[in-house]
């Protein structure tokens, strides 16, 4: 897809992060994406939240003509056909990506390194495998010398979820406006990478490029630590104050909800950059709580503005 002189537009006061490209890109109707170049197999390993939102997306642009479902439990398979996210699926990963000219992995995180290594030694010559993984940097570490040549993989991470796992609850919008980050690394193929972009572009997303370590980096703090943050919030609260937690408590601690095991997982692979996100988060807290001990009430209007002025700049 070609480029455009025209970037996409940033919000008052942001500043762009270090490391960070922000790709042109437009959410693409169905009609739209059916121009994009189409692939001829579309293999999903694991069809949960994201990958059968991306099995859903993909097949409502007709972005390619099959799309195939992997996984270990026919059970789940079955409710991914039947919700409209695949076309047929298998239990069989050898068989599920050989014909595969795209593989998504979508394994819950401790399986993703496995997963792509053994997909891409079952995979067609020139194929193309990434995953959604909220980690980067330990799966590309975990996969050095296994990847064939002649086969290519290229890290992806759709910032996009929910509380509420399985294939019955995925959604052809998920992404739609969700910035979704791909990092390729220094002998990445640049017409897959090409492919890659233009291939999430065409589901609704807006892709940025980054190394994996810039991306585990920001996350630690845009993501991982607000799991923390909120989880120890909803800790922290006595059990005699509970009756009284009204919608800021609840908005605060929504996210403390989520599912334990992907998070002990997600923060097993990236605890260096959480823990110096967790030092400054303390720092910041720490400041805090001074100010309002001194009364000093100055240095808590500054911290309340600062904290305002960066919410308003992400928005809703």
């Amino acid at each position: 897809m070609p480029r455009s002189n025209a970037e996409p537009t940033m919000a008052r006061g942001a500043r762009r992060q270090p490391g960070a490209r922000l790709l042109q890109y437009r959410v693409l109707p169905p009609e739209r994406a059916a121009t994009m170049q189409k692939f001829k197999t579309i293999a999903i390993v694991g069809v949960g939240l994201l990958g059968g939102s991306v099995g859903l997306a993909a097949r409502r642009r007709r972005l390619a003509r099959e799309v195939i479902g992997i996984g270990r439990r026919s059970s789940t398979l079955a409710k991914a056909k039947s919700c409209g996210a695949i076309n047929r699926g298998t239990t069989s990963l050898v068989r599920g990506v050989a014909d595969a000219d795209l593989i998504v992995v979508a394994t819950p995180l401790d399986l993703v390194a496995d997963s792509i290594a053994e997909a891409a030694e079952a995979a067609r010559p020139g194929a193309l495998i990434t995953d959604v993984g909220s980690t980067k940097s330990d799966i590309l570490n975990a996969l050095k010398g296994r990847i064939p040549r002649g086969v290519h993989f290229i890290g992806s991470h759709p910032l996009a979820g929910g509380t509420l796992g399985g294939p019955e609850h995925a959604r052809a919008d998920l992404f739609e406006g969700r910035p979704i980050v791909v990092t390729p690394t220094r002998t990445t193929n640049a017409e897959q990478k090409r492919r890659l972009c233009e291939f999430w572009r065409a589901l609704g997303g807006r892709v940025l490029e980054m190394t994996a370590r810039r991306h585990d980096e920001a996350v630690a703090t845009t993501s991982h630590l607000t799991h923390l943050v909120a989880s120890a919030l909803a800790a922290a609260t006595g059990e005699n104050d509970l009756p009284l937690a009204s919608t800021g408590w609840l908005d605060t601690t929504r996210v403390a909800g989520g599912n334990i095991d992907m998070w002990q997982a997600i923060i097993a692979t990236n605890r260096t950059a959480i823990a110096k996100s967790l030092a400054r988060y303390e720092k910041t807290i720490g400041t805090l709580r001074r100010a309002v001990e001194r009364g000093d009430q100055g240095r808590v209007g500054r911290i309340l503005s600062e904290a305002k002025r960066k919410r308003d700049v992400v928005g809703s």
